[in-house]
């Protein structure tokens, strides 16, 4: 097949001869092996898991039918099936056996529910009828009960909602309505129904295991602290086999090695974040700065005792030892090799995480952070393995926003750097060896970027907070001229435009020189581009109409010239193709699940696999992998998202990006940068010092850029300190393109905003899902910006289009 063959002439052919990918066996049952591994075993005492073969049991609770494959928005998938937990231990008859009565009330209820309107996680849990309660009794002596929760793109999980623009779709059901109507305290807490419905099953059974179908962080202190729940399986949103991979690993057929990506406190307030991510619908002040999750509860005087279960927490079937044989120093790192032990009587795979502790010094730091961690292959009993986890000394350094030991620079502050070998940020031992630095040691100089200026305190280690300077403020809205009304260009489609009249016989325009000579060597970029108008530039600057299946619009489309028009495609947890068209893909477990298998390479084959049927139907850009921190429990995105560590998340999605640019399909890193809460999203101003960005919220995709090289990123949404991400220059031009080396295409996500030809001028090359070609003329004729500026955006997008084949 030739190149572009599949983008500019949209042939239905399989990837593979004779058969095709999309949602094959080998893909769907992978998606099952990643579901699996992510899942992590909360709880079990008296080993209750796994279930004895033979077990009779009871399945409690709406969410054993009404199960979350993944969140909502641009990571829901169109698949030809989904299997819940009844249907996934239907599957496994010959080991348990399922009460049946019971499984149909849920199953007629939840139906019911779906009939009116509901969408799976945000169903009423039933009352449970108190016969049917005696006859699951009866029937065995084993209860699990289910919940479920869902969350989705643009709303937060909460009643708060914002109205403050057009709205071109005034009748679509409000999602925080709606969670109001289910949740009345909130989906972080238990519902009056289901704290009904433990009350019941705990007066009737003594053996009980609690499943949780849930993509993000809600109060586990009552399975912690409560004697009559015996196990608990934290099952995420894994995609269409969710269902099968919980009964599995409930069976023992797979033995969980997940862990925790995040910290589980018993209250939202909790949280030092909480406080003020409703504050204002206008902006969200990062005041507890770099001590997000972990960073804060193992740091802040008081905060320990508020985690339910830490970070990095996971269960198993069987038992590991973990014994650090040996640490040295090298130029740039530091290592610590590992042996790792099973010392039980099941096959099963655990994760070693390496944490160092830095001197508080001037600059203040957490009492402990993730410098590396690896997952051992499955070691059966008595079996071990050696590895060498290493942490370099660059990563260790602080960023010195304020000048306090050198201004704007990465420093090793002097003194003794810790390390701690174990299993979670609680269960660890330190290592024997430390790291000593003399005298203060700048790793790195840089200038200051992305200051705040609205930004007043900030917290530090002790919990008290500094004060910070105030920077003049800046207006993201303004513009050369008259801005259009915010929410009347949301949904604009682009134009599809019609070649002018001339004879069949030129494939191009007479005299033009083809792009596919550039491809094939013949001409330079520079020799193609030279001939193309201000018009043909602009053009390229601007989404393009879907083709195809597609339904996210292309990137290109300048057919006088032969450069094709590629299409993008939603994702991350599949390919999203849109129901009518007929074309059913594989769904994957949503990346939080993906983040607790601590396992790149699992992760990089489910985005090879991915990219295959993305490929498969004639679509060049995946836009995945999201990595945004998991700042709070509220961001209703958060289950598309990595973690709440910035290492696990870029070393996660790293894998993922190296994955799907194997297939050569470009990877679209998103949401660049400090995308944590969607309430307002197109507005609200993250304000959050510079040192918390370069730490925290920006450092994963630094490494994903540096470790996988991205064909494109996604710029976020929201306002960072008073300028757009999609028009600041600092964020995409000096940190991105200038410091870390970034080699591709930026893309705005799609109707922001922002103006188009400040995102042009900085650095953003492509506004989706359309382009405003007579705004950027205008702002040309005014003198804002030029042809120039035109030719850098261009470029990027044409050697984007040249990657694909």
């Amino acid at each position: 097949m030739k190149k572009w063959t599949r983008v500019m002439y949209q042939p239905n052919l399989p990837l593979e001869a004779g058969r095709y990918v999309t949602a094959s066996k080998e893909h769907i049952a992978l998606s099952l092996e990643a579901a699996t591994e992510g899942m992590v075993l909360l709880k079990n005492e008296n080993n209750i898991l796994p279930l004895k073969n033979g077990s009779r049991i009871t399945l409690f609770g709406r969410g054993s039918f009404d199960y979350v494959k993944g969140g909502g928005g641009s990571g829901d998938v169109t698949v030809s099936y989904i299997h819940n937990l009844y249907d996934g231990f239907k599957t496994l008859e010959d080991k348990v056996q399922v009460y049946e009565p019971v499984a149909d009330f849920y199953k007629k209820n939840v139906e019911e529910q779906y009939a009116i309107g509901r969408a799976p996680g945000m169903t009423e849990e039933p009352e449970l009828p108190q016969e049917l309660l005696d006859g699951a009794r009866a029937f065995g002596d084993t209860a699990l009960i289910v919940l479920s929760r869902f969350s989705g793109e643009g709303w937060d999980r909460s009643s708060v909602e914002y109205n403050g623009e057009f709205n071109p779709w005034p009748d679509e059901t409000s999602m925080p309505k709606l969670s109001a109507e289910v949740y009345p305290d909130g989906d972080f807490y238990l519902t009056a129904g289901e704290k009904k419905l433990l009350a019941q099953v705990e007066e009737a059974y003594d053996k009980i295991v609690v499943v949780l179908n849930i993509g993000g962080v809600i109060d586990l202190s009552w399975i912690k602290k409560d004697d009559k729940i015996g196990a608990a399986l934290y099952g995420g949103q894994g995609g269409m086999e969710g269902g099968t991979a919980m009964a599995q690993v409930l069976c023992g057929l797979v033995n969980p090695s997940g862990k925790l990506a995040d910290t589980f406190a018993a209250r939202l307030e909790d949280y030092p974040s909480t406080e003020n991510f409703h504050e204002s619908v206008e902006y969200v002040d990062y005041t507890e700065d770099i001590y997000v999750g972990y960073r804060y509860f193992e740091t802040i005087p008081g905060a320990a005792e508020k985690v339910v279960y830490p970070f990095g927490y996971g269960l198993s079937y069987t038992t590991f030892e973990v014994e650090t044989q040996k640490a040295w120093e090298e130029a740039d790192s530091i290592n610590v090799q590992v042996q790792v032990t099973n010392t039980g009587d099941m096959a099963g795979k655990e994760v070693v995480q390496l944490y160092y502790s830095a001197p508080q010094g001037l600059l203040k730091k957490p009492a402990k952070e993730l410098g590396a961690f690896k997952k051992t292959r499955l070691l059966q009993p008595g079996e071990s393995h050696t590895m060498v986890l290493t942490v370099t000394k660059e990563a260790m350094a602080s960023y010195d926003d304020l000048g306090k030991v050198a201004k704007s620079a990465y420093v090793l502050e002097k003194g003794a750097y810790a390390f701690y070998i174990g299993t979670s940020v609680r269960n660890n031992e330190k290592t024997a060896y430390e790291y000593l630095v003399a005298e203060d040691t700048v790793v790195k100089q840089l200038e200051a970027k992305l200051t705040p200026s609205g930004l007043a305190k900030r917290m530090l280690s002790d919990g008290t907070y500094e004060e910070l300077p105030q920077t003049e403020g800046n207006d993201p809205n303004a513009c050369a001229f008259e801005k259009m009304v915010p929410g009347t260009d949301e949904g604009i489609l682009p134009e599809v435009r019609f070649r002018e009249q001339r004879l069949a016989l030129y494939v191009v325009k007479k005299g033009a020189k083809p792009f596919i000579e550039v491809a094939e060597g013949k001409i330079t970029l520079d020799e193609f581009m030279s001939q193309l108008s201000d018009d043909d530039l602009i053009e390229l600057l601007g989404g393009q109409p879907n083709t195809g299946v597609a339904n996210t619009f292309g990137f290109g489309n300048l057919p006088d010239y032969g450069v094709p028009n590629i299409m993008t495609a939603d994702g991350p947890a599949g390919l999203r193709i849109a129901p009518e068209c007929g074309v059913c893909t594989t769904a994957w477990p949503c990346a939080t699940l993906l983040a607790y298998t601590w396992n790149p390479d699992l992760v990089e084959q489910v985005g090879a696999a991915g990219a295959e049927e993305v490929k498969e139907n004639n679509i060049a850009v995946w836009l995945t992998p999201a990595v945004n921190i998991h700042r709070n429990p509220l961001c209703g995105r958060n289950f598309e998202y990595y973690s709440e560590d910035p290492l696990l998340a870029g070393k996660m999605a790293a894998g993922m990006v190296r994955g799907i640019q194997s297939q050569h399909i470009g990877a679209s890193v998103k949401h660049f940068a400090a995308n944590n809460k969607e309430t307002n999203r197109k507005h609200s101003d993250s304000r959050v010092s510079e040192r918390a960005l370069r730490e925290i919220y920006l450092k994963q995709f630094e490494i994903i850029v540096k470790e996988s090289d991205p064909w494109t990123i996604m710029s976020s949404y929201n306002v960072i300190n008073g300028h757009r991400a999609s028009e600041n220059k600092e964020l995409l031009e000096d940190i991105l393109r200038g410091e870390w080396g970034f080699r591709g295409m930026v893309t705005t996500d799609w109707w922001t905003r922002g103006e188009h030809y400040k995102e042009i001028k900085a650095g953003n090359d492509v506004k989706m899902a359309t382009g405003y070609p007579e705004r950027v003329k205008k702002a040309m004729e005014l003198g804002e910006i030029t042809r120039a500026d035109l030719e850098h955006c261009a470029r990027r997008v044409l050697e984007l289009i040249l990657k694909i084949d």
